[in-house]
């Protein structure tokens, strides 16, 4: 599985990291990026890690065989629109965005006839972003989750799911909807915790960050994420978020009534209980990975 041309869009952590790993591997006779700051493409290809840019749509939609879209989700569609009309018959399109939903459905329908569009969400990354944070394993030994519906074409899908084992992930597979519902409970809401975690210890005295240690540190170490992505995570993913935020909301608020009723036993269980929960998973991840 070699393809003549990949396109890129978005050359930052990752789409860099994409393209990288794509040549780790020799999967591609080119790689092609795409982005809005030229000077950044420029420093990609003098890295090597692409081996050309367009500055138009018209420049990378033409002579490719596989497009990935790694720009910030809000604006898959509208560049999905623009591109469209030069991408050729076989081309597959895939992304490796963390919303699928809705939004796989409009771009299945922004794609031109002959033209198949697969959802990817690769659950890798980390708190930095942009091209130099890129490294060419950040997808090796993590979960990819595909997101086809009835309308994928099966070669397509399968071509992807191939070229994502090759890179070293676990390939599964959820509906757009199921992901969405997922990772709003396990990386969406986390992150507009952490973020909110950090705010209010600014309410509270922001001179108090000065004393934190690593606990405070691990916990939200996520909120060092990219703004404009999370907000546009947000919109997109917002009646799972909101649902989520609310049942947070709700363990926090059994927290505080069985501080102000000094109800110890209550504070144990519900500590003992995420505790549990916690080494649990942690136990799984590390026999999932001896497996391996």
């Amino acid at each position: 599985m070699v393809f003549k041309k990949i396109s890129i869009i978005g050359v930052g952590l990752m789409g860099a990291s994409f393209a990288m790993a794509i040549k780790s591997h020799a999967l591609a006779q080119r790689v092609c990026g795409y982005g809005r700051n030229e000077n950044n493409l420029k420093r990609a290809k003098d890295k090597g890690i692409i081996d050309e840019y367009g500055l138009t749509l018209e420049e990378i939609g033409q002579g490719c065989d596989l497009l990935i879209f790694a720009s910030p989700v809000g604006v898959f569609w509208e560049l999905a629109v623009g591109i469209a009309p030069y991408l050729s018959e076989g081309v597959i399109v895939s992304d490796v965005g963390s919303v699928k939903g809705a939004l796989v459905y409009e771009m299945e329908k922004a794609m031109p006839p002959g033209v198949s569009y697969v959802g990817v969400h690769p659950i890798a990354g980390n708190d930095k972003s942009g091209l130099d944070a890129a490294i060419p394993d950040l997808f090796k030994d993590v979960n990819c989750i595909l997101t086809p519906t009835k309308n994928t074409n099966e070669t397509a899908l399968k071509t992807v799911s191939e070229l994502w084992k090759t890179l070293g992930c676990r390939v599964k597979t959820l509906t757009p909807e199921k992901h969405d519902e997922i990772f709003s409970s396990i990386s969406h809401m986390p992150h507009v915790a952490a973020y909110a975690l950090v705010n209010a210890i600014k309410m509270i005295d922001e001179n108090n960050l000065n004393f934190s240690g690593t606990g405070f540190l691990d916990t939200t170490r996520i909120a060092m994420s990219s703004p404009q992505m999370w907000i546009d995570i947000c919109m997109l993913n917002k009646d799972a978020i909101l649902k989520h935020l609310a049942i947070y909301m709700e363990a926090i608020n059994a927290i505080i009534d069985s501080i102000k009723a000094h109800d110890t036993d209550g504070l144990n269980r519900q500590f003992d209980q995420a505790r549990t929960l916690r080494l649990n998973l942690k136990k799984s991840k590390n026999a999932q990975l001896n497996k391996e």
